[in-house]
């Protein structure tokens, strides 16, 4: 039986490897033909390798929980082999990619069905997803940094699709700049990574790690250069403002951008934290511009009157309280919050015809401030009771506590007008009932990361931490309170702007591409002036 297993692993994980490669060289193929019967069957044929994907993405979590001590597959010395990373981080991330990028193919054949960028649509899309799972499976870090920067450059050609876009074009640009900055960082952490290491491969760092956990400064200056490059793919301020002008691109787009792409840096650190030294520079750097961005975002997000901008500042948001949390140290509460963002927001820009046309819908009004701050203080309170008589929930850690009492409380304080006591204390529950829903996908996906994964965190982490929870409520309840007062009314409109952090690095940028634009006149002008001063 344990030799029919091995015997199942190799074409199995053979499988997972040529998944990304059919992808490309399809996407390849799509590009190159202008049959139009032809490019139907590559839109058929790519849905069915993403089927596929998941298929043999389950077989392999399958062998995995087969694998241990009594019963050996064989999977993980095979995997190295081919060097592949087939561990439950791997498994998960994998589903989620070939589900999500299954659900937007299909919306897209429809949606495209008369357009003209449908047929550049497909060759880069494929590229994207190909890329995303190669990064996903690998185990060697340079090829990670090969396909983290082939995502970016492939994601360029979809902002671009509608060429005639002004706003479309510049968004593309500021990616562009953006992409090349993150993808120095993460050669430079790399190659940081080597020269303390000696090698290239993640499961020969992480047995080095635990046998020696002694640090050093390169591992310093490799966790900075990976929270850099972190910072900039999740569009964390000061550098978010291309997150707003993207909206110019395709609806498809936006969904595999804001449910995809922009989840990778926070995969990225989940995948290599456990070779870097306990908590780090680079640590502290998530837990800050993370929680700043979250900050801002959150407030921006809830004074504005675009849907598609509110969910533009609801990405920024997420991904800040992402890069929050693995700051934090709480990696499973991360990917956890990185696979339900990844889900809700695929949804929302797909659903976003809809969502527009509810919003038609008259609204209901809130119930008295006094008393949804009172449902919501019961609650919290309650909440925070329920953490405390288990704080293993959280590790014992008093601000992720705070986070998950925020997540509550926030819940009840939308209370409708008109709802009786019963309907109430129902959503009530409802909202405290995410504390044990968390604690239970804790306990299930828990085995994704070892024991003792989260590091020891210093008193200025956590008093950081819980500096930026409070900021968070306090400005929040200045929103959500009915003041009408100068100052509360300037408040909103400066929070609605994102406090303008985004200038900055915007007006880099115009300078940047005035610059690069100027740049071939003056050279023509230079060569007609020489052309001229030849003839005389």
């Amino acid at each position: 039986m344990q030799n029919l297993a091995t015997l199942l692993s190799l074409p199995v994980l053979i499988g997972w490897l040529l998944l990304p490669i059919s992808l490309l060289l399809l996407g390849a193929f799509s590009g190159w033909t202008e049959n139009p019967r032809k490019l139907d069957h590559c839109w058929r044929l790519a849905g069915g390798l993403l089927l596929g994907s998941m298929a043999v993405t389950l077989g392999i979590g399958l062998l995995l929980l087969l694998d241990g001590p009594v019963f050996r597959t064989g999977l993980p010395e095979l995997g190295r082999y081919l060097g592949l990373y087939p561990d439950g981080l791997a498994v998960w991330m994998a589903l989620l990619v070939a589900f999500i990028g299954w659900t937007i193919l299909r919306y897209a054949e429809s949606y495209l069905r008369r357009d003209a960028a449908r047929e550049r649509f497909l060759p880069w899309f494929l590229t994207t997803l190909a890329s995303v799972l190669l990064l996903v499976f690998t185990d060697n870090l340079l090829v990670l940094a090969g396909a983290w920067i082939g995502v970016s450059l492939a994601l360029h050609h979809l902002l671009v699709l509608y060429r005639d876009r002004p706003e479309a074009r510049l968004a593309a640009f500021q990616k562009f700049i953006v992409s090349r900055i993150g993808d120095v960082c993460i050669i430079g952490a790399v190659w940081m990574l080597y020269l303390h290491y000696g090698t290239f491969h993640l499961p020969e760092m992480r047995e080095a790690a635990g046998r020696d956990a002694t640090g050093s400064t390169g591992l310093e200056w490799a966790s900075v250069l990976f929270a850099v490059a972190a910072i900039l793919k999740c569009a964390q301020v000061p550098f978010h403002g291309w997150l707003l002008r993207v909206m110019e691109a395709p609806t498809p787009v936006s969904a595999l951008l804001h449910a995809g792409v922009i989840n990778l840096g926070g995969f990225l650190w989940l995948r290599i934290y456990s070779v870097l030294d306990g908590f780090t520079a680079g640590h502290y750097l998530l837990l800050t511009v993370g929680g700043i961005t979250a900050v801002v975002a959150v407030l921006a997000m809830m004074s504005q009157s675009s849907v598609k901008h509110a969910l533009a500042w609801s990405t920024s948001a997420q991904m800040g309280f992402m890069l929050f949390e693995i700051g934090m140290g709480a990696y499973l509460l991360a990917f956890l919050h990185l696979m339900a963002h990844s889900l809700y927001k695929a949804h929302s820009f797909l659903a976003s015809g809809r969502t527009v046309a509810a919003s038609n819908v008259p609204t209901f009004g809130h119930a008295p401030i006094a008393t949804r701050m009172r449902w919501a203080a019961s609650v919290g309170v309650l909440a925070t009771l329920l953490l405390w008589s288990f704080p293993g929930i959280v590790a014992g850690n008093p601000v992720l506590a705070g986070v998950l009492v925020l997540a509550v409380s926030g819940a009840v304080l939308g209370i409708t007008e008109g709802k009786s006591y019963g309907v109430r204390l129902l959503l009530s529950g409802l909202a405290l009932g995410l504390i044990p829903v968390y604690g239970l996908l804790h306990m299930l996906l828990g085995p994704i990361f070892p024991e003792g994964a989260s590091p020891e965190l210093p008193l200025s982490a956590l008093l950081t931490g819980g500096l930026m929870l409070a900021l968070l409520a306090l400005m929040s309840l200045i929103i959500a309170l009915p003041v009408p007062s100068r100052f509360s009314m300037a408040l909103k409109l400066h929070i609605s702007h994102g406090f303008y952090l985004m200038i900055p690095f915007d007006r880099l940028t115009y300078r940047i591409r005035e610059f690069g634009s100027a740049f071939p006149r003056k050279v023509s002008e230079i060569e007609a002036k020489t052309a001229l001063g030849e003839k005389q």
